[in-house]
This record gives C-alpha cells, structure tokens and sequence, in this order.
C-alpha cells in the first residue's frame, strides 16, 4: 500500500511540475494514512486556504481507489488518506485544538457556552474527537450552523 501511495503522489506532483524532496508515509492504528510531502513549492501545492492540498488528497484517493479496484466498494474497505504539505495541516490542527481548549477554559470559568468560528469538516471533527477524552468529560460539542458556516459550540454537560 505505501508503495503504491507514493508511487501515486510521485507521478502527481511531477504532473504539476514541483520539486519533490521527501515523501513520508505514516499508517496509523486504524488502518488510514497520513502523508508528508516535503517539497520546495509548498505555497503551489498547498495553495489558497489549503484548496489545493485538498484537490490534491481527493486526487490522490481517487487514483489509490483505482489501482486497488475499489471504486465500487463501501467506503469502510476503502483506505483513508490524509495529505500533508510540510506540515501545514499538522500546524493547523494543533492550531484549532488550542483555541478549543482555550474555549474549553472559558466554557468551564463562565458556564456557558462558547462557540468556535466556521471551520471545514475535516477541522470540525478533529475538534469532537479531541474533546471526547476523558479530561473533557464535564463539556460537550455540537455543530450548528448549515454549509461552510458549520460551527461547533462548546458547553458545560449537565451533571445529573
């Protein structure tokens, strides 16, 4: 599988004509992957608000789908791909999950809710998962909002 991934994301990035320096591959315990490409075009392949890295990913999965032939088959047999450009992504994750437990300190002083700017899917998730650890047991998570304006609000969980 990983030499498949980098195969794939070697024909990619030299189709969109950058330098290549380091491609790392990481599976983790669930059977997904993360990929690091280290490059000296990050700002093209990362491109405005991460657009590109998107296109990128869902490029990526696509042609990984492909040669495995499973286009067809229900998404839990498919591998999960995440695509990092120089850690941008990485950055931004630790970036949202600090200013969740800044908003989780606010909730726990104030008792009342607090909401989180509009932020992607990807980015919204990360933050229900990282406050479903033990250490948040007394807060709870929710998405409000329809379409790009989607945002989490944080509350105080009633205790019973």
């Amino acid at each position: 599988m990983e030499n498949t991934i980098h195969q794939i994301l070697e024909d990619l990035v030299q189709k969109m004509g950058c330098s290549l320096n380091k491609i790392r591959i990481e599976k983790n315990a669930d059977q997904s992957y993360r990929v690091n490409i280290e490059t000296s075009h990050p700002n093209l392949m990362i491109g405005y608000r991460g657009e590109n890295i998107t296109a990128l990913q869902h490029l990526c999965k696509l042609l990984l789908w492909n040669k495995l032939d499973l286009e067809s088959a229900e998404p839990a047999n498919k591998p999960e791909l995440t695509l990092d450009i120089d850690n941008y992504r990485r950055r931004q994750e630790q970036q949202v999950i600090q200013l969740a437990e800044r908003k989780v300190e606010m909730v726990r002083k104030l008792a009342s809710p607090q909401s989180l700017p509009a932020m992607a899917p990807y980015f919204r998730r990360i933050v229900h998962m990282h406050l479903t650890q033990g250490k948040f047991n007394d807060i709870s998570t929710e998405s409000q909002g329809e379409g790009e304006m989607r945002y989490i609000v944080i509350k105080p969980e009633l205790v019973i």
